[in-house]
């Protein structure tokens, strides 16, 4: 197997500098970013077996600890060592061989940008939409659903207004009575994204409608430092009076209490999605004799990629419905709404600002599809060309198979 190391400024040229070098059968090994452009290792005459066996006798070595050391595996062969070197050149063997896989597709480039050209060629009006509705900030494959649903209807129909109307009526919307008949509510989700205030504009919302005496605040936040006078001062000017729960024994204690209120919100600790005592800190929440409907506090602003393992991580203690919070100030709402539609979970209310109870309301599937495309009218930015063509270059290819 021959490994050679490339730089160029840009990956696209590193690429063409493998193929003339190497030809069409080279293997990228691993890349990365340097100063001044990239930096790719390839290989031609790649033995997939060869890495198998170098990694399975990794593996060997490393749950070998407590064998003797007889037990150690065969050493390498000369290949495997020059694999070996080569590889913590370029970071450890389990690491390159999940590269080797996503970074083949660098290689078949060509290939989606001429699927992608005959595309917008052959099928212009879906290549568009489908453009607009990544520009919307959609993830590549509720984009390609929201586009077929929109194109099955009527061709002489606006398409952009289908496919619009089309994702709104995916959305899970909860038609919520928590403003009419209350209940126990807690608050749960990450640091940082607005439960306490959510919780005052909830609090202020329902007081106005039944009066203040129907409304009981919790706080079960032992952990941030300023955490309970924060809703302290809420209940302070909601004229609220604020409970404190560290344990579950306390909290059931509080909710005895307040048996004759309507509505009990509690404020919860922010807890990561990655902390290993997710479910520890949530157990508080855990009552046999009192049930408690929790909704997750979503923020708008937060990357796709971490509201997917929010979503994940909170399911696991039972989630009712969830919160949208930061809608002010997100700057494209299509990943929040890809989210929602990927793991059905109904959004209750949206919070677009810090105003107490104002800038809260009702969640609306149009209102937030609109407010989507209003943000990508405002970012006016362009679709990256080579994005479309990784993310749509096989769709006519797999139409025509």
């Amino acid at each position: 197997m021959k490994m050679k190391r490339y730089f160029a400024p840009d990956m696209r040229q590193a690429i063409r500098m493998v193929r003339e070098d190497q030809g069409p059968d080279a293997v990228i090994l691993s890349n990365r970013r340097v100063e001044n452009g990239v930096e790719i290792i390839a290989a031609v005459d790649y033995d997939q077996s060869l890495v198998s066996r170098a990694l399975g006798a990794s593996k060997g070595q490393g749950s070998g600890a407590g064998k003797p050391k007889a037990a150690v595996s065969r050493p390498a062969s000369g290949g495997e060592q020059a694999l070996f070197a080569e590889a913590g050149q370029a970071g450890n063997l389990k690491r390159i061989e999940r590269e080797i896989h996503a970074l083949k597709e660098i290689l078949e480039s060509p290939m989606l940008q001429f699927g992608w050209g005959e595309l917008q060629r052959v099928q212009p009006m879906r290549a568009r939409l489908l453009k607009q509705l990544r520009q919307l900030g959609l993830l590549p494959g509720l984009a390609r659903e929201v586009a077929d649903q929109a194109l099955a209807g009527d061709a002489g129909g606006d398409v952009w207004r289908q496919a619009l109307e089309w994702l709104a009526a995916r959305l899970p919307i909860a038609e919520d009575d928590l403003m009419d008949k209350g209940g126990i509510v807690a608050l749960v989700g990450p640091t940082g994204v607005g439960k306490t205030t959510t919780v005052a504009k909830l609090a202020a919302r329902f007081a106005l409608r039944h009066g203040r005496r129907h409304v009981a605040l919790v706080t079960t936040d032992s952990y941030r430092i300023g955490a309970h006078e924060q809703l302290r001062t809420y209940g302070r000017i909601l004229g609220i009076p604020v409970q404190t729960a560290a344990d579950r024994d306390e909290l059931q204690a509080v909710l005895n209490h307040a048996r004759d209120r309507k509505l009990v919100l509690i404020d919860t600790a922010g807890v990561s999605q990655r902390d290993l005592k997710l479910m520890e800190r949530l157990s508080t929440l855990n009552q046999q004799e009192q049930r408690i409907r929790n909704y997750l506090v979503l923020s708008a602003t937060a990357q796709t990629s971490a509201q997917h393992e929010v979503i994940r991580a909170f399911r696991k203690a039972g989630l009712y419905r969830c919160i949208l919070t930061k809608i002010d100030e997100a700057g494209s709402l299509g990943g929040l709404l890809s989210v929602l539609v990927e793991h059905q979970l109904p959004a209750a209310y949206v919070g677009d600002g810090q105003r107490v109870p104002d800038d809260l309301h009702p969640a609306r599937a149009e209102k937030l599809v609109q407010h989507a495309v209003t943000l990508m009218r405002e970012m006016e930015e362009t679709m990256d060309e080579e994005r479309l063509a990784f993310d749509f270059g096989g769709l006519l290819a797999n139409a025509r198979a």
